[in-house]
């Protein structure tokens, strides 16, 4: 390489660089001094006992009271440990124990933040009891935010009367206010003060939410019951098939993942707050995103989907424990359009009535000047049609109806009846096609011819050879193939040391075994002893003779191969299920023609 390349190389490392994004400072760090900040953590390291631990839900009114008894208690560091969902997102954590408790979070530890009281804490009497949800429901506007003391601290010496009610940092700001601290529309980008616009505009927010911001509406806090509520009217534009594709429904799922989140539900029924919210959400959304809250009992999220789909009238695209997306729907008409369809609706009707009275109008007119008889003035009309179906259309009866059933029924057993024989055919040719492999894979097969000349052995002997061959622990198997050349050669390797072989069989049946021991007294050349049953098997037990040799060629040659002994067994079972299935279907259609005929 040349000599500039390594600089070159190191410029453009540091060009392509990422840039370390900037750590705002929190709120401790912006109020307190940096040697009570150092002390306070100091002490928060020493802190050993009286942690109070966060509700699945969050941060609530018990958490509050449980950290500001640990201030009144003498302690000016209360240990709050948070648990899931809120603990994913420890910097929400912290702002929301900011917000609802009055204190400052001067160090946090893992999943630990510790929450400072204040210099002059004093507990305020008159909120003690006073809970964040009655706080909540507090109006945004009657809300006004009091100034930290540290900032009086830091400019002008505080009145005593000041300090009292602003003891520590925030102690009595509201929650739903502090929100708004935490969401100024001045600042971020231009999507995010329009998402903040949105959302302020459909309800409340939810200060527990366990993400960054924007905060979902409370939808728990929407009215329950909305008087006058109605499912909205709907139309599909023509030529639009309403139902969605799968590829539409994946890009909506896609759509929908980067978008915030708008409503943050707990109850499952009387929602008709949270319908009325999600159509005005609707007129600038296509999907409304409804997050399920943690950490309330009894929450169905199946139930909260049925009932808002069935209220709004949209289309469910996801559903898990955690969200329920609803899509609005192609049908969907937004607030203006529907009135202009409505509008338009109302017009063509009274249009049309204008019109068949106009029509009835000249009619009568053209009857009292060219006398036309009666019946041609019904033409074109729907008294017309009415009377087509009573003077040529049969009544319907009871009998009519009775017929048309049973003329259903037949041609429905008809069609099953050609659809089994169909299936039988099948069937059928599929057998033949089994039996013409098995012949040509028995054609390779050729059986030896048993030997005249045979040993003869006293019934002492079989007895004795019997006894030994059952106390022998070692066997041949005979597997699903069967018989083949492999297996005659394992049993000559066996009588290569010892007299006796004992083969173990699966087979049930009787003529199976039988067959099978005689092919193995045939094929190897020696004596068949005895055929015993065992537990869950059968053992075979073939003795070699006085005279026994070993053959030259230890693999026959007349018997199947391991492989072609694999297909021939798969297509004996193979034509086993056919044929019963054969027999299935000539039953079934023995019933149908029975049936037919009766």
């Amino acid at each position: 390489p040349v000599p500039w390349s390594a600089a070159r190389d190191e410029g453009l490392k540091a060009a392509l660089r990422r840039q370390k994004k900037s750590r705002e400072p929190t709120p401790a760090e912006r109020l307190l001094d940096p040697a009570e900040l150092e002390r306070l953590r100091r002490a928060a390291r020493g802190v050993a006992d009286g942690w109070v631990r966060a509700k699945k839900a969050g941060v609530t009114d018990e958490v509050v009271e449980d950290v500001r008894r640990a201030w009144s208690g003498g302690q000016e560091l209360a240990a709050v440990r948070v648990v899931e969902p809120l603990r994913r997102c420890m910097d929400r954590a912290r702002e929301i124990l900011e917000i609802k408790s009055g204190g400052l979070v001067v160090w946090t530890k893992g999943d630990i933040h510790f929450v400072y009281r204040g210099s002059n804490y004093l507990e305020n009497t008159k909120h003690r009891h006073k809970s964040i949800a009655d706080i909540q429901r507090v109006p945004l506007e009657k809300c006004t935010a009091p100034e930290p003391q540290w900032k009086h601290e830091s400019n002008t010496e505080p009145s005593t009367n000041h300090n009292d009610d602003a003891h520590g940092v925030f102690r009595e700001i509201n929650p739903s206010l502090a929100v708004h601290a935490y969401e100024e529309p001045v600042e971020g980008t231009l999507y995010e003060r329009e998402v903040n616009r949105l959302l302020d505009s459909l309800g409340p927010r939810f200060v527990d939410w366990w993400w960054n911001t924007p905060l979902p509406v409370d939808a728990d806090l929407l009215p329950e019951v909305v008087p006058g509520f109605k499912t909205p009217f709907r139309q599909c534009p023509p030529g639009v098939r309403p139902t969605l594709a799968d590829d539409e429904l994946t890009y909506l799922r896609k759509l929908a993942r980067p978008l915030p989140t708008h409503f943050a539900l707990g109850r499952n029924t009387r929602l008709q707050g949270l319908a009325t919210a999600v159509l005005k959400l609707w007129e600038n959304s296509l999907i409304a995103k409804i997050a399920v809250k943690v950490g309330i009992q009894n929450t169905n999220n199946e139930q909260m989907a049925w009932n808002l789909k069935h209220l709004t009238g949209g289309t469910i695209i996801l559903r898990n424990k955690d969200f329920i997306i609803l899509y609005r729907g192609k049908d969907f008409l937004p607030h203006g359009v529907k009135q202009s369809v409505i509008k338009q609706e109302a017009r063509v009707d009274a249009q049309q009535v204008q019109e068949e009275e106009a029509r009835l109008t000249v009619i009568d007119s053209l009857q009292m000047f060219t006398d036309l008889p009666s019946e041609e003035t019904s033409a074109g009309t729907f008294r017309e049609y009415l009377d087509f179906q009573l003077n040529h259309v049969q009544e319907t009866t009871e009998n009519n109806l009775g017929m048309v059933e049973l003329e259903a029924e037949k041609h429905r057993l008809e069609k099953e009846l050609k659809d089994q024989e169909r299936r039988l055919s099948i069937l059928m040719k599929k057998i033949e096609r089994s039996n013409e492999a098995l012949a040509k894979l028995h054609s390779s097969w050729n059986p030896s011819e048993q030997s005249a000349d045979k040993e003869l052995l006293t019934e002492e002997e079989r007895m004795v050879f019997r006894k030994i061959g059952l106390k022998m622990d070692e066997h041949v198997l005979l597997g699903r193939r069967g018989i083949f050349d492999g297996v005659i050669e394992e049993i000559h390797q066996h009588w290569k040391h010892k007299e006796i072989v004992k083969v173990i069989t699966k087979q049930n049946q009787a003529y199976q075994i039988t067959y099978t021991s005689m092919l193995l007294e045939v094929e190897t050349g020696g004596m068949l002893i005895a055929t015993q049953k065992l537990t869950n098997s059968h053992a075979i037990i073939l003795y070699r003779g006085k005279n026994y040799r070993r053959p030259t060629k230890s693999s026959p040659s007349n018997l199947l191969s391991k492989r072609e002994a694999l297909r021939r067994s798969v297509e004996v079972q193979r034509r086993g299920s056919m044929k019963y299935y054969v027999w299935e279907r000539q039953k079934s259609i023995e019933d149908l023609q029975w049936r037919l005929v009766s």
